[in-house]
């Protein structure tokens, strides 16, 4: 599974990362047993399940109880960051009912494609939110609480990192072992998974995906009262390696730079998640739908401005565009068997750059383009190779 990390020319391992390596190596050949529970502990292990279920209904009660934790406790920068992408996981939802990507997809296409990032993101929070609250509960109580992560099924891998962070208050240690558990822990559940690869990730939509660049992560802040924001673009999203890589970039643009951090947090802070894309810029999108059915789709973008008279780009509140879903349990089993996973925690040594409204800009051009091109894929003979869809939409895009 991580394959490409072994084969790299590594660097001795920092000083911090052996004893990682040495509790990891322990925990290979033993798992952490699940103890019997003392019943002060037993009412812990409840109450945490308890909420972290009652805020795990939608995007929006998720993406806002990460943000409510990261303002109890800053030092766990990963509730920020979960924070953040899960605000770019609702929008990429209700853009599956936009006036834009709708155009591209059938009700079945839209419905698998946000069943699958309803899975991902439901999965992550019941697996991420446990560990916060423990850690919570570790403070209040003044007590190493984390013998009880098995309880909630969470690897043993992040045991050994939360007790690393208990002794030694490692920031950045700490937020690359939550990026690398929660993209491993998605890896067999939801990548691996036969139902999500034949309906989503082996589709002709997945491929336009990719080819249209739509795996924008954005940072949104104010600066002289204008709305602007960094970012990455996520390319071959069915790679753990990269998105573990991904993950780690889009750490660093977050957090590296302290007066830009301080703005995204206003704007969070300030900015209700409503799933909707107009709540970063108004100016182009809104949550009700002005462009009337009998209107002959043109293009209405260029450069992030609307043309002149056109109506703004339909971008719907999440409760607007989707009901809440019932998930069946989360598939248990611990995802860590090979210590040598320990590769993944070492920083990244390059410059993330996060310029990124140039290039999605572009990309909600060609999605409009793409969506005119569509009519001429819906005449083609239906006994022609699928994959010609691509190519009628590349040549249009080109």
């Amino acid at each position: 599974m991580f394959l490409n990390f072994f084969l790299q020319k590594k660097k001795p391992l920092p000083e911090y990362l052996a004893t990682i390596q040495k509790e990891l190596k322990k925990k290979n050949k033993t798992a952490s047993p699940i103890v019997q529970l003392a019943a002060h502990e037993e009412r812990v292990v409840t109450e945490i399940r308890n909420r972290t279920s009652g805020l795990n209904k939608n995007n929006v009660t998720r993406t806002q109880a990460y943000l409510d934790f990261y303002l109890r406790f800053p030092e766990i920068h990963w509730a920020f960051l979960g924070h953040m992408v899960s605000r770019n996981g609702g929008w990429n939802m209700t853009d599956l009912k936009g006036g834009l990507v709708s155009r591209l997809l059938g009700k079945k296409e839209a419905l698998a494609f946000f069943t699958f990032l309803e899975r991902a993101n439901w999965l992550i929070f019941q697996d991420a939110y446990p560990q916060f609250l423990l850690y919570e509960e570790s403070r209040n109580r003044g007590k190493n609480l984390f013998h009880l992560l098995p309880h909630f099924h969470v690897s043993t891998f992040m045991e050994t990192i939360w007790n690393f962070f208990w002794e030694k208050k490692d920031l950045y240690t700490l937020t690359v072992g939550l990026i690398i558990n929660e993209q491993t822990y998605l890896e067999t559940r939801v990548l691996q998974n036969s139902a999500f690869q034949e309906k989503v990730i082996h589709t002709l939509q997945f491929q336009l995906h990719d080819l249209l660049s739509m795996n924008h992560i954005l940072f949104p802040y104010v600066e002289n009262g204008t709305v602007r924001f960094v970012g990455q673009t996520l390319r071959h999203f069915e790679s753990l390696e990269t998105r573990i890589v991904f993950g780690k970039r889009i750490y660093a643009l977050l957090f590296e730079n302290a007066e830009r951090l301080k703005r995204i947090k206003q704007w969070a802070t300030a900015t209700p998640h409503t799933g909707s894309r107009k709540d970063y810029w108004p100016h182009l999108f809104n949550d009700i739908e002005e462009l009337t059915p009998e209107i002959q789709l043109i293009p209405r973008i260029w450069s992030c401005q609307l043309a002149p008279g056109a109506a703004k780009i339909y971008s719907p509140r999440l409760e607007s565009a989707w009901q809440n879903q019932q998930h069946p349990p989360a598939e248990t089993g611990d995802w860590f068997h090979d210590w040598k996973i320990i590769d993944a925690l070492i920083p990244l040594e390059e410059k993330v750059e996060g310029d990124i409204k140039y290039d999605y800009c572009k990309t909600l051009e060609r999605i409009e383009l793409a969506a005119l091109a569509k009519k001429a894929v819906l005449f083609r003979n239906p006994d022609d190779d699928p994959r010609d869809d691509v190519r009628i939409i590349t040549r249009h895009l080109s």
